[in-house]
């Protein structure tokens, strides 16, 4: 049966289920939290995860036009865990190599009685654009672009609820290149989303959002001053490439002004939780010290990724 999309959010249906994540604007708190719920109800008392059965009777497709071997494997595993037949399409050697489009592609995948497409591509809003051109599959945004990265945020969500219980209160600091992070674009989404007031954005001036997207945001190109107090430290992964447009000579130089160290940790809160989504350039954006130290919980958030991974495929396998 066809289903109707309801007016200003590809996400939904007519009846407001769930039938794409693309990203989490629009989608309010309920939805949030009943994706954590959902997350948090496939890990036992210890953390670790639980099998489900309830994918047993779908094929996912993993499409990876961007590489990524820590995201598309804990999709993977999550797709497993939950009974799912799982396909990493070989987009090296595919037809969209061979110059057919890739909507071509989806639909060719679809005749094959794919029911989900996991997509991460470098072109922000492809995701959408697929989503908006073919019916009767959901799409997942595993990452597109600058634009977005839902299941990142939500992992990041369920972490943060499970050391810090609300979102109200937090004082929540995210430091390095917010402009392009589709990491932090998520994150600052779902933490306004989730409740959260107090989020701080940490990042040398041309990695930083403009004047006019700092108004509701507190905007800092001092890390000292932004950690200062706060419950949650998330640091970015910097990419050699954007240290130019920040005027930043070399990877020295950033970690000696924004790296995070344990002098300035010591300027948040004693219990304040340091969080990474990965992979971790030592020495560039965080002292090794502190990322194998006791407020590290980087290696929760991978567990916490499959948990989140599966509830959201659970979710979207949902009948109406």
């Amino acid at each position: 049966m066809e289903r109707k999309l309801i007016s200003n959010n590809i996400q939904l249906d007519s009846s407001g289920k769930l039938i794409h994540l693309l990203g989490l604007k629009g989608l309010p708190k309920d939805y949030l939290t009943h994706i954590l719920n959902v997350a948090d109800g496939l890990l036992d008392g210890q953390g670790n995860l639980k099998k489900s059965k309830a994918l047993d009777d779908m094929s996912i497709a993993n499409l990876f036009f961007e590489a990524s071997t820590r995201t598309r494997n804990t999709f993977e595993i999550a797709g497993k865990r939950t009974s799912a037949n799982i396909i990493n399409v070989d987009l090296a050697n595919s037809a969209t190599k061979k110059n057919e489009s890739l909507l071509d592609t989806m639909h060719t995948l679809k005749a094959m009685q794919i029911d989900m497409f996991i997509i991460r591509h470098k072109q922000s809003g492809l995701p959408h654009h697929v989503a908006e051109n073919i019916d009767g599959v959901s799409i997942l945004n595993a990452g597109d672009g600058i634009n977005a990265h839902p299941t990142q945020a939500l992992l990041d969500m369920l972490t943060i609820r499970q050391h810090k219980q609300k979102f109200e209160n937090l004082s929540v600091a995210i430091v390095g290149d917010i402009v392009h992070s589709r990491v932090a674009h998520s994150d600052i989404q779902a933490l306004k989303t989730l409740g959260t007031r107090d989020i701080r954005l940490i990042a040398p001036a041309g990695l930083q959002y403009n004047s006019k997207q700092c108004v509701t945001l507190k905007c800092l190109d001092d890390i000292e001053e932004g950690i200062r107090d706060c419950d949650v430290v998330i640091v970015l992964r910097l990419q050699k490439e954007r240290m130019l447009e920040a005027d930043i000579p070399n990877e020295q130089k950033y970690f000696d002004i924004y790296g995070l160290t344990p002098k300035r940790l010591s300027l948040a809160k004693p219990n304040a939780i340091v969080m990474h989504p990965g992979p971790i350039n030592r020495g560039v954006e965080i002292d090794s010290s502190i990322a194998d130290g006791k407020q590290s919980i980087i290696l929760k958030q991978v567990s916490n990724g499959i948990a989140v991974r599966m509830a959201v495929m659970e979710i979207l396998a949902e009948k109406s």
